[in-house]
């Protein structure tokens, strides 16, 4: 990586769950190579946040992109005029960014819940499908409230409670361990952003699906975005042949009459003027 990625990022040791972040860095950089050919929906997802950021947003305006991934977004952004600064929490990601968009970004290492940043440095922060990987919701929301500047925006999107809701029930006819990340529901959403002082956050919840041939498609799509993290803990041994067998066999519940699989995400979609 070239010297001017800033390696900033607080101390492991002093994170109550430097485990946990040690190993979702490390999920989402064994996918940072093949992230964008499994990243469809992240790109949908993403492109419907983008377009709530506001049309006369002004030139050399700074902005975060928190959880920046391969840095598809920041490019996207710097398209803007924006001046881009791609933050992810995994080494390997701003590596795939810095190809992309080269010095026309800056990039840092960091954690979401701990920025290595200045208070009011920016005056808009872009985050996009990033923060369900928090514990706690409110510390990084309260973290983007405290680094863009009084009347900046900061847009966000998130997973809530219910996605993947068919992957899960085909799984429960598999067997009783957990497979599927549980996630926020809108109330609790909406809790973590009063709980960061931000209360009137304009928020959406909307379903997005999107389809597959089969299950083994959407299993290695989830590998392929390094989704396959889950919070909770991992309470059985790696899904032989025989289980994914089964799973496929499971998920036929949900052929559409067109024969494609659905795996429906419910999204929060989140635009906030700071305070």
């Amino acid at each position: 990586m070239r010297s001017d990625v800033k390696m900033m990022m607080s101390d492991d040791a002093a994170l109550p769950n430097a485990g946990e972040k040690q190993a979702i860095a490390a999920a989402f950089g064994r996918a940072a190579k093949h992230y964008d050919k499994a990243a469809e929906f992240q790109r949908l997802v993403g492109h419907r946040l983008l377009c709530q950021l506001p049309a006369a947003s002004v030139a050399g305006s700074q902005i975060l992109d928190l959880g920046c991934g391969t840095g598809y977004f920041s490019d996207q952004l710097t398209q803007r005029g924006l001046r881009v600064c791609a933050a992810d929490l995994s080494v390997s990601m701003l590596e795939q960014a810095q190809r992309r968009c080269g010095n026309r970004v800056q990039y840092l290492q960091a954690d979401a819940e701990q920025l290595p940043l200045e208070v009011n440095q920016f005056d808009m922060a872009f985050s996009s499908l990033a923060l369900q990987w928090c514990r706690d919701l409110s510390v990084p929301l309260r973290e983007l409230k405290r680094v863009v500047k009084p009347g900046g925006r900061i847009l966000f999107s998130t997973l809530a409670d219910g996605s993947l809701a068919e992957l899960k029930a085909a799984w429960q006819q598999v067997d009783q361990y957990q497979h599927v990340n549980q996630f926020l529901s809108p109330n609790e959403i909406k809790l973590a952003l009063a709980q960061a002082g931000l209360p009137q956050a304009d928020l959406e919840f909307s379903p997005v699906t999107m389809y597959y041939p089969s299950a083994m498609d959407l299993m290695k799509d989830l590998k392929g975005i390094g989704a396959t993290h889950l919070q909770q803990g991992r309470q059985a041994g790696l899904a032989g042949r025989a289980r994914l067998k089964a799973l496929e066999g499971a998920y036929e519940a949900f052929r559409t009459p067109t024969g494609q699989l659905p795996a429906t995400y419910q999204v929060c979609f989140g635009v906030i003027l700071n305070d």
